[in-house]
């Protein structure tokens, strides 16, 4: 059969589905390059400055918390939708995929989670007290807060292309390991600066029993800003108006 090549039709450029490819394109682009050069900074910033972390610690830290997400969402996504972070929930909420009830009873439940994992932690080691998260040296509190904006957007937004979106076909089989790996990235990127948490509860365990709270507005303003960003710009500006919106459903993956 011979190819077919077309120019396009001048309205192309303003319908839709161009934009909404158009946008896709944008923040896929912008999630690649901010991991990429930012993970080059990132070891910059280790190198050359003082953070108190090393390149293998970074890695470990990077790869325990995206194989720890990779499970954990894993495990919920048939029950819950696989949340694990009120940052999602609030991204979520926004978009109008849960109800408001229904959020308010998933941060509940997420901040008792970590709040009783870091309770068990200290028991279990011995009385060691949880490290938390902080703004490192040389950076103000200010790009900190810029930092989870941004990263708490990328994963908002892979968790709604991968794990939501009513197109996503058979890429919703490993929606839990594209939100595991883009985690694990950001990690990489923003952990020599602010520590990169994306999670509201996911600062608040340790900083309640560790009782450190140093720059701890950071990790809920970034991440619900963020998550809630992320939200609505895939639900009003990537999702086509004529796909069915199964909203405010209890938790079937595919009603998410």
């Amino acid at each position: 059969m011979p190819r077919r090549y077309a120019f396009g039709r001048a309205e192309d450029a303003t319908h839709p589905d161009s934009m909404r490819a158009a946008l896709s394109e944008f923040i896929a682009t912008f999630i690649f390059v901010f991991a990429g050069e930012g993970s080059l900074l990132a070891l910059g910033k280790i190198y050359y400055k003082d953070t108190g972390t090393t390149p293998s610690e970074l890695v470990v830290v990077a790869l325990a918390h995206a194989f720890s997400l990779f499970v954990a969402v894993s495990v919920s996504m048939n029950i819950s939708g696989g949340h694990v972070n009120p940052a999602v929930t609030m991204g979520t909420l926004l978009g109008g995929r849960i109800s408001v009830l229904r959020a308010v009873f998933y941060w509940v439940a997420q901040l008792l989670g970590a709040v009783v994992a870091a309770l068990l932690l200290r028991l279990v080691t011995n009385n060691m007290r949880p490290v938390g998260f902080y703004v490192t040296a040389g950076v103000g509190e200010w790009h900190g807060l810029l930092f989870e904006i941004i990263m708490t957007f990328t994963l908002v937004y892979t968790v709604f292309a991968t794990a939501i979106d009513p197109k996503r076909g058979s890429l919703g089989t490993i929606a839990p390991l594209a939100i595991g790996f883009i985690v694990g990235a950001n990690i990489l990127v923003g952990g020599p600066f602010d520590g990169a948490c994306m999670n509201p509860a996911r600062a608040f365990g340790p900083a309640l029993v560790g009782w450190r709270w140093r720059n701890h507005w950071i990790y809920w303003v970034g991440p619900l800003l963020g998550g809630g960003l992320a939200g609505l710009v895939y639900e009003y500006m990537v999702i086509p108006t004529e796909v069915p919106h199964h909203t405010h459903q209890p938790l079937a993956p595919e009603d998410y």
